[in-house]
């Protein structure tokens, strides 16, 4: 029985990881970056006036932008809009249109160019930024890099920024809506159609792996509870098992004469 059980499991062990290896559900983030200049990971070399950060949307106009250098203080003086460019590599979105999501690929990305004031050492810098898509969601994240270029000075009388985000935007970031009530009418026109929409996500927003984990713990605990539960298997007859290969026991002492005494077989003399 152990090995049927033991069996069992593998099984169950073999489809959950089936399943965790299944591509997971596509995520409905709208206005998510697109690239970086420079790019997150990258060594920079010599100082750059601006960072460009881009975008599948346009940023919001009370979108909040920051620089922070290896010391921990901030060097960013300020942000942009700037001219909209082609990506080298399309970026797939997807939306929700009559309950399933579809997806969508953008071409042109649009930057927000955020102003460094200053490089004052070598080191990790990161940029991190905050905005609402067009749907409403909050857009936000990280980019850093390695700067390996030269020091430069700080502008005269400069001040290192300390302003946080916009209230406003923080109550737009933080009253996410759902991405079930987008209008396709409000799609950027930049956005076409992809080869195969994909199958729409677990409802409740739950993680593809909790269904099957879950399937394969109830099944396992009901094959180990029912190999326990099952009796032994006893003889036919009532009577005792015996080793294989043992002699049968004698019944009704046959072997032995009354009183105890074992029988021997009379002797008999040579003629």
């Amino acid at each position: 029985m152990c090995h049927v059980v033991c069996r069992t499991v593998a099984v169950l062990a073999a489809l959950l990881v089936v399943s965790l290896a299944l591509p997971a559900a596509p995520a409905s983030a709208h206005g998510q970056l697109a690239t970086s200049t420079p790019l997150t990971g990258t060594v920079v070399r010599k100082p750059l006036a601006q960072i460009g950060l881009y975008f599948t949307e346009k940023p919001a106009a009370n979108a909040h932008f920051t620089v922070t250098g290896p010391n921990g203080s901030r060097v960013d003086s300020g942000w942009s809009h700037g001219e909209p460019k082609r990506l080298d590599k399309p970026v797939q979105e997807y939306f929700m249109v009559n309950g399933v999501f579809e997806p969508r690929l953008y071409h042109t990305g649009f930057p927000a160019m955020v102003t460094v004031a200053h490089w004052p050492a070598k080191g990790r810098y990161t940029a991190t930024y905050l905005t609402v898509a067009s749907d409403g969601e909050a857009v936000r994240g990280t980019v850093a890099f390695d700067y390996q270029g030269p020091s430069t000075a700080a502008p005269a009388g400069w001040t290192a920024p300390t302003n946080g985000p916009d209230p406003a935007l923080l109550a737009q970031a933080e009253g996410t809506p759902s991405a079930s009530a987008v209008p396709l009418a409000t799609l950027p026109s930049d956005a076409t159609p992809a080869a195969a929409p994909p199958a729409s996500p677990p409802a409740g927003g739950l993680p593809p792996w909790v269904v099957p984990a879950g399937v394969v713990l109830v099944v396992g605990t009901l094959v180990v509870v029912a190999a326990r539960r099952r009796p032994a298997a006893r003889p036919s007859g009532g009577a005792a098992a015996r080793p294989r290969g043992a002699a049968p026991r004698p019944r009704n002492g046959a072997s032995r004469q009354r009183g105890g005494t074992e029988r021997r077989p009379a002797r008999r003399g040579r003629r």
